[in-house]
């Protein structure tokens, strides 16, 4: 598994899993609870992350889908 995405934006990653999603690409999330940890401020980035097989496919369709989306 490769991170496609690392962010401290909820939004943003929401919007990439469902834009993944569509097109059938499996994603995950790590790092999600790590909130507990920054207290739940959400200084600390989840990691999307895809399978190695989809990487290519999932980068072109976030940059497509996200203005200004630069791979990790």
């Amino acid at each position: 598994m490769r991170a496609i995405l690392k962010t401290t934006n909820p939004v943003v990653l929401n919007f990439a899993e469902v834009l993944l999603a569509d097109a059938g690409v499996q994603s995950v999330v790590f790092d999600g609870e790590m909130s507990i940890m920054d207290g739940s401020v959400g200084i600390l980035p989840r990691r999307l992350m895809v399978s190695d097989e989809d990487f290519a496919r999932a980068v072109g369709l976030l940059h497509d889908g996200i203005e200004g989306y630069r791979r990790p």
